[in-house]
C-alpha cells in the first residue's frame, strides 16, 4: 500500500493527526481545540516513586530499535484506535525518516515505549505502551532528557489525561497551539544523535 508522505507530514505540520475511525478499519484526520503539551522546561516533574528505578538504572533506553514491535505494544489494547491501516502508515513514516520509536529495555525484554512524529524541533507523541511496570514512566523522563539534549521546543501530547498531568503536561488552545507548532517545525533539529 503507497501513502502520500508528504502530504501526511503537511496534515501534521497544520496541527492534524491522524486516528482510526469510528469503524476502527479506516484512518480519518482529527485536530483538538485544547492539546495537551508536555513541558521541557522545568515544569516537567515525574512521580516521586519513579526515582528509585531511574537512580537504579533498571532499563537501557533505544532509539529505533524495535520500532515494529512498540507499534505492536501501543495498539495492544482493548479499546485501540490504532488499526491496521494506520501500522502500516507509521512504518511507511518510519522508514521515511519521520517516525521513531523511543524504548526502555531489560537486558533483551522490551519494557516500554514512546512513539511519535518529529517535524522539525516538535516531537508530536502518538501512543505509548509499557510490558514492565513503570517501563513507559522511565521512557517518557529519559525522552524529554533526549529533546532536551536535542534542542527540541515542544513535545505534543495531543490529548490530556490523568498519567500525562503526573508528568506536568498541561493544555493551551489551538490559537497558541498553531503558534508554538508553526515555530517548532521551522526549526532544524534531529531526532537520532549523530555518531560521535
Amino acid at each position: 500500500m503507497n501513502y502520500d508522505i508528504p502530504s501526511i507530514i503537511q496534515g501534521y505540520a497544520q496541527g492534524y493527526f491522524l486516528m482510526a475511525n469510528d469503524d476502527n478499519r479506516t484512518v480519518g484526520w482529527y485536530s483538538s481545540r485544547s492539546r495537551a503539551i508536555v513541558p521541557l522546561d522545568h515544569r516537567f516533574r515525574y512521580p516521586k516513586s519513579l526515582r528509585r528505578s531511574l537512580n537504579q538504572d533498571r532499563f537501557q533506553v533505544a532509539i529505533n530499535r524495535d520500532f515494529r514491535a512498540v507499534i505492536a505494544g501501543c495498539a495492544d489494547r482493548d479499546s485501540t484506535w490504532i488499526c491496521d491501516d494506520l501500522k502500516e502508515i507509521y512504518l511507511a513514516l518510519h522508514e521515511a525518516g519521520w517516525a521513531h520509536s523511543f524504548e526502555t529495555w531489560q537486558g533483551d525484554r522490551l519494557a516500554g515505549g514512546v512513539l511519535g512524529l518529529c517535524i522539525g524541533g516538535a516531537f508530536i507523541g502518538e501512543s505509548m505502551f509499557y510490558r514492565i511496570p513503570e517501563g513507559s514512566k522511565v521512557a517518557m523522563v529519559k525522552l524529554v532528557e533526549h529533546l532536551r539534549s536535542q534542542q527540541f521546543t515542544l513535545f505534543d501530547a495531543q490529548l490530556q489525561n490523568h498519567h500525562l498531568a503526573r508528568f506536568g503536561a498541561y493544555t493551551i488552545d489551538d490559537r497558541e497551539y498553531d503558534q508554538r507548532l508553526d515555530e517548532a517545525v521551522s526549526l532544524s533539529r534531529s531526532f537520532v544523535p549523530t555518531p560521535r
